[in-house]
């Protein structure tokens, strides 16, 4: 286990996580509320590091990533956990798991180094559940990638807070974030979470000029109105640029959103329709 970064100590051996927008505050031999930190007599620690439970090699643009090394593959790596509650997460049996009941393999960052040179991939993806929960975990391997040359990439919910976030800046070369919504509702009922921290993610990582790239899943009744469309792509322009690239996936059944249909192609053809109507360069379509 890896004493965690970003905490600070309360009283009665009580300590607060300072890593993400939850601002944790975690009593003595409890956890935290991404199932991956936990306080260990006063000091907390990363229950998840040097713990992957899913490594695999991908294509750079499932990612998705269409503008960053196109062609490449990626050695993608995960552990278990995540710091947000997505009631339609595909990725939900480890994104929700227990370390001490989920299969993982032990492996340092030293070792996933030599994997990814011996694999020949380019290019180190953390993905599939919330890279910002094993941190740490991450950053090592980052910070070795770095001296070998290889790429990282950043599959993530945006929801860190920017102190964290930018120690990652000279060590991850690019990020897909997955902006869920642009209601604070959907955020609050379906995410267990608030948008505002994702939007302020989003905007200081286009401020680094680390490659970016957005994401957005299209849920039948949840954010598939023409407006919502419409509010999203007005405040990237807004914000950012008409340049970025923009991703909109088609949802389908899975975790706790079992009884909602998939989203019909048209849904999602239309939204790429919507965002390049009003100006966006770089408009993709996944998943149908």
């Amino acid at each position: 286990m890896k004493q965690a970064m970003f905490w600070k100590s309360l009283k009665d051996k009580t300590v607060q996580c300072q890593l993400c927008p939850h601002f944790c505050t975690i009593k003595k031999e409890e956890k935290g509320k991404c199932n991956a930190r936990k306080n260990e007599n006063g000091k907390l620690i990363s229950l998840v590091y040097g713990k992957p439970c899913s490594l695999a090699i991908d294509p750079i643009e499932k990612k998705p990533l269409y503008h960053f090394h196109s062609g490449e593959k990626a050695f993608s790596l995960a552990t278990i956990g995540c710091n947000l509650f997505c009631k339609h997460c595909q990725n939900w049996q480890i994104s929700k798991g227990d370390i001490e009941k989920i299969p993982h393999n032990l492996v340092s960052p030293e070792q996933i180094i030599s994997i990814v040179k011996q694999s020949k991939c380019k290019i180190i993806a953390f993905t599939y559940t919330e890279p910002t929960i094993f941190y740490e975990y991450m950053l090592d391997i980052a910070k070795l990638a770095k001296q070998q040359s290889i790429k990282t990439v950043m599959i993530t919910n945006g929801f860190i807070n920017p102190d964290p976030l930018k120690k990652l800046f000279p060590y991850i070369d690019a990020f897909n974030i997955d902006i869920k919504s642009i209601n604070e509702e959907f955020y609050k009922n379906i995410c267990g979470a608030t948008l505002k921290p994702v939007l302020e993610t989003i905007k200081q990582v286009y401020k680094s000029k680390k490659h970016l790239e957005l994401t957005n899943l299209i849920i039948p009744g949840y954010n598939d109105q023409e407006s919502d469309i419409e509010n999203l792509v007005s405040w990237v322009i807004k914000n950012l640029d008409k340049n970025i690239p923009l991703h909109f996936s088609a949802f389908y059944p899975c975790h706790q959103l079992k009884d909602i249909s998939s989203t019909n192609p048209k849904k999602v053809l239309n939204a790429l329709k919507i965002a390049k109507k009003l100006g966006m360069k770089n408009v993709y379509t996944g998943n149908i």
